[in-house]
């Protein structure tokens, strides 16, 4: 283990994960009772020079440690001038892993610590859909599975972007199936979610499959959904059509940017219009928006006003 580890980045998931990597690393190569190992996580930014100096210096017996600097791009001057010395002057037993965003008032630490031979975990912002569809599918792979493109988004629908749940929901669903992960499993194990039943009963109104439409909206209520998220996945979805009917052909993967979408949402919806002219789509919007108020307390009954819609705009896309 490379006394000096340096994480560079700002995702506190993926800086968690990594932290505790490295503490089961060196409780791994341990002689003595791995338990025992002293974990010690400061705030650089919070640290006196005289603590950092107490932390980092060699003990009588050279006993393991483990000593985690968050946010050391914090760090004052002083701090950060007392880090620099210890890591030129590595204590035996000592790994010290230094958390650093690549910014801050003591950016220059990271040069230092590259220099001096620290091991680099990155740890960059997940911002972008494609960079989480990427994060799931790795999350995937590093269990021996290859998911479809359908899978991954029925997924990030249900969740979102949150990397620890994303994470946790890979695990389970592979552990849960064995392996055989699609995107009708995602919405069998996520049947309670809004993602999942929202965005599938849009699914099913969007392509014309009343029967389909209407089952899913029932076994969507049974489960504890809120009329409302599924009414705004309805709306959404359609939005989302009116937007690209406007605009015309487009290719999904030099428009993702521009649209703010990711190119399989696009080519979805593109497909969806495909059933659609401008005078029904128009009326669907109108629906929608006639539902959006029912669900939200214009109507006695937000449930039937949901089916009543369900059915018309799923008529709608049924003509031809």
């Amino acid at each position: 283990m490379n006394p000096l580890q340096l994480i560079l980045g700002d995702e506190e998931f993926l800086i968690d994960r990594a932290i505790a990597s490295i503490i089961r690393g060196v409780r791994a190569g341990m002689q003595s009772n791995p338990e025992e190992l002293p974990v010690t996580k400061l705030r650089a930014g919070d640290v006196t020079p005289s603590e950092i100096v107490e932390l980092l210096s060699p003990s009588l017996f050279a006993e393991d440690r483990v000593v985690v600097l968050e946010a050391a791009g914090e760090a004052g001057k002083e701090a950060a001038a007392t880090i620099e010395q210890a890591v030129h002057e590595p204590a035996p037993g000592i790994v010290l892993v230094v958390v650093h965003s690549g910014g801050g008032r003591a950016k220059n630490l990271v040069t230092v610590l590259k220099k001096a031979g620290a091991e680099v975990t990155e740890c960059p912002k997940i911002t972008k859909v494609s960079e989480r569809e990427a994060f799931v599918i790795n999350e995937f792979r590093n269990l021996g599975v290859r998911p479809s493109s359908d899978a991954v988004h029925a997924l990030l629908d249900a969740i979102g972007g949150d990397l620890r749940e994303l994470a946790s929901a890979v695990t389970q669903l592979v552990a849960d199936t064995g392996g055989r992960v699609d995107s009708a499993a995602v919405r069998r194990y996520y049947a309670g979610v809004a993602g999942v039943t929202g965005f599938q009963v849009a699914d099913d109104t969007l392509a014309g499959n009343t029967a389909a439409a209407l089952t899913a909206l029932r076994w969507a209520l049974v489960g504890g959904l809120h009329p409302v998220p599924i009414a705004d996945a309805l709306g959404d979805s359609l939005l989302g059509m009116a937007r690209l009917s406007a605009i015309g052909r487009v290719d999904p993967y030099s428009s993702a940017k521009t649209l703010g979408m990711p190119p399989w949402k696009i080519k979805k919806i593109q497909q969806q219009l495909r059933g659609w002219d401008a005078a029904r789509l128009a009326q669907a919007m109108q629906i929608a928006t006639e539902l959006n108020g029912a669900v939200k307390g214009q109507s006695a009954d937000a449930e039937y006003a949901l089916e009543k819609a369900v059915r018309e705009i799923s008529q709608l896309a049924g003509r031809r």
